[in-house]
């Protein structure tokens, strides 16, 4: 196992971004840069021995900053929607960033993911991505302290782990918003990528990506992946569900107990024979086909078009606090939020 550091790039005011490389014994690599704790490379073996990343991105910070698809980036401090930019903790009712149309919170205003995080290397195959949120940036209450864990293991598993505590009341949901395309962007799109997912039941959305209070099952449905099926195979059916939406942007509610690390995901590709796993102990992952991609200059001067990546974003669903029914995730003053995603090639 092995780490190297080196500079990426750097941010517009001048301050350095480093890029952190983790090598397993089997020569798979993952590199996280610093701005945004983000996943830059995920470079793995085709059927064949070649290796290619899997992991769609841009070739410098400028890059990230114009894109706005959050690419490979964490997401805090409420990943995922809001609705109408605004939630109540004990009676007292925050308003918070409207950074979607200006009508709902996308993504916590986008703070985490722009920001510069520290970084250690804390063993061999472990880096530590530290952030501190101020109280009342974007509207969120709380100094919140943030630690994100990548380590790479020679089971070729990329493990993320989350941790955050505030010093307030204050909701907390914290996902990594990485593409893959498991043929790499050179190969084309991820519609003919296939999909399992250990979910029985979505949440449908409004017309605004707003979960409706429902939890609906997706028997029947062009939502059902629990048999696999190729990504594209009901992308394009007539249901108000996908064409609102322009394709698959969903919560899925992951079988099992929350808490739990347990499969959320599989996806293969049979092209380039690569496969992808994932587990996570939270309760729902976003299902996010690249549908607003828009051909913006990717890495290696590849221009990522619609669908060219898939995302899995473990979670918390949409808009937790403002839906009584779905899994909480208001943690109190010193209570610690903790949790585990795990990638596996």
């Amino acid at each position: 196992m092995s780490i190297i550091k080196t500079l990426f790039d750097t941010m517009p005011d001048g301050r350095e971004v480093y890029l952190y490389t983790i090598e397993n014994n089997n020569g798979v690599k993952a590199g996280i840069i610093t701005r945004g704790a983000t996943i830059d490379s995920f470079v793995c073996p085709d059927k064949d021995g070649k290796p290619g990343n899997i992991i769609c991105g841009f070739d410098n910070v400028a890059g990230h900053i114009a894109s706005g698809t959050y690419t490979g980036n964490i997401i805090g401090q409420y990943a995922n929607r809001l609705a109408g930019g605004k939630f109540t903790i004990g009676g007292k009712e925050y308003n918070v960033t409207k950074n979607e149309n200006e009508i709902t919170c996308l993504h916590g205003g986008g703070e985490y993911n722009s920001a510069l995080w520290k970084a250690i290397i804390v063993d061999d195959d472990a880096v530590e991505f530290s952030y501190v949120s101020p109280d009342g940036e974007n509207g969120f209450p709380g100094n919140v302290e943030v630690k994100v864990t990548y380590v790479l293991t020679d089971h070729n598993e990329l493990e993320i782990h989350y941790e955050a505590v505030s010093d307030k009341d204050t909701i907390i949901n914290l996902t990594n918003h990485a593409y893959f395309n498991l043929g790499t962007t050179a190969g084309g799109d991820i519609l003919d990528h296939e999909l399992m997912l250990n979910c029985d039941y979505f949440t449908p959305t409004d017309e605004k990506s707003i979960p409706t209070g429902e939890i609906r099952s997706v028997e029947g449905t062009a939502f059902d992946f629990r048999t696999p099926k190729k990504i594209g195979r009901d992308i394009h059916a007539d249901d108000i569900q996908l064409t609102q939406c322009k394709g698959y942007d969903h919560n899925f509610c992951v079988n099992g107990e929350a808490g739990k690390l347990r499969l959320v995901a599989r996806v293969t590709d049979e092209k380039s024979g690569r496969k992808l796993e994932v587990s996570s102990d939270l309760p729902g992952v976003q299902l996010y086909t690249g549908n607003f991609m828009n051909g913006e200059m990717g890495k290696d001067q590849i221009p990522l078009s619609q669908h060219y990546g898939f995302c899995l974003e473990t979670q918390y669903y949409p808009d937790t606090p403002n839906q009584p029914s779905f899994p909480q995730c208001t943690f109190k003053a010193g209570e610690k939020f903790k949790s585990l995603t795990i990638f596996k090639v």
